[in-house]
């Protein structure tokens, strides 16, 4: 992975309940890290046509692994053209070096 194709800023974020000043909590943000990844939206691919079949993901992200930090399924991912929701987490070639990620975009509901 060439460090040209990772173009897209994202930050990696944990929602969990955040108490403000009154000890009340809410559901908030957590910022656990902001990275360069490389981004590639769902298209006509073969690699794609194989994963459709397993997966309702629309993008994938391949970033260097954080040191100190897991990324699961509970975190979600966002970039500048929204939020996208972790279904899949794999160690490229099980080196250690990057982090590839399936995720499902996350779409505001309008009532």
């Amino acid at each position: 992975m060439s460090f040209g194709k990772m173009n897209t800023f994202i930050d990696i974020i944990s929602t969990e309940p955040i108490k403000d000043k009154d000890g009340f909590a809410a559901i908030g943000d957590n910022i656990l890290a902001s990275v360069r990844a490389y981004k590639e939206d769902r298209h006509g691919s073969e690699r794609w046509a194989n994963r459709a079949s397993f997966s309702s993901a629309t993008s994938l992200f391949r970033f260097r692994k954080i040191s100190g930090l897991r990324v699961t399924s509970e975190m979600v991912i966002v970039c500048d053209d929204g939020r996208y929701q972790i279904l899949s987490v794999d160690d490229v070639r099980n080196r250690g070096m990057y982090v590839e990620v399936l995720a499902e975009k996350i779409e505001p509901t309008v009532r």
